[in-house]
């Protein structure tokens, strides 16, 4: 997610944040507080791209629920927030909390983008609140440093998901679906992920591409 740019001065109700301008600030509510955000950076986007359509190709064809992107708002009333992870996995069994403009609870999975200015926010306060809101799977990816950290929740509190020898992390909200950190980096084509997870066939290809 995009840096903090500042925080507004006076209390403000979910309601009233909700009727905000479209052309305003993008920002988060946090205890009755805006807390603005900055542009997100290239490198953020294109990884937050990549993921939501790998991510989107797998969740429609097992039809396992909806995937949103940023800005889509998550309300958590445990602090009470509302946030915009860079992307949200809401399965079919909480789609009920879907409104027209934001998620009425926590998602199955929320994926954040660290940037430099956003680390401890990212790190710290999302972290926890994420944790105590319950919502089962975490990842916090820095596309500049290329560390990727995955988190499940165990009662209250998250613990580091494992990364096996393949250097693979398999997800606990997304039935099989597993994932090469190293794609994080590289970005292959999301055909080709396709055919990995062997849900595309290895004789598809796009039409007028060189064949295979």
């Amino acid at each position: 997610m995009g840096a903090v740019r500042e925080k507004s001065a006076g209390y403000i109700t979910f309601e009233e944040y909700l009727a905000r301008s479209e052309d305003d600030c993008r920002a988060e509510w946090v205890d009755g507080r805006l807390e603005y955000l900055m542009p997100a950076s290239l490198p953020h986007q294109l990884l937050c791209k990549f993921l939501l359509m790998i991510l989107e190709l797998f969740v429609s064809q097992k039809q396992l629920g909806t995937v949103m992107l940023a800005p889509f708002l998550m309300r958590l009333p445990t602090r009470p927030s509302g946030r915009e992870p860079d992307i949200l996995f809401i399965s079919n069994a909480r789609a009920d909390q879907l409104r027209r403009t934001y998620l009425d609870g926590p998602a199955d999975l929320a994926v954040e983008i660290v940037s430099p200015d956003s680390e401890e926010r990212d790190r710290r306060d999302k972290y926890d609140e994420y944790a105590v809101a319950g919502i089962p799977e975490f990842w916090l990816i820095d596309p500049d440093r290329r560390t990727a950290e995955f988190f499940v929740l165990e009662g209250a509190a998250y613990r580091p998901a494992q990364i096996d020898a393949d250097g693979r992390f398999r997800s606990t909200v997304l039935p099989e679906f597993w994932i090469d950190v190293d794609w994080l980096w590289k970005r292959p084509d999301p055909l080709d992920v396709l055919r990995t997870w062997g849900i595309l066939s290895t004789d598809w290809r796009r039409p007028g591409a060189a064949p295979r």
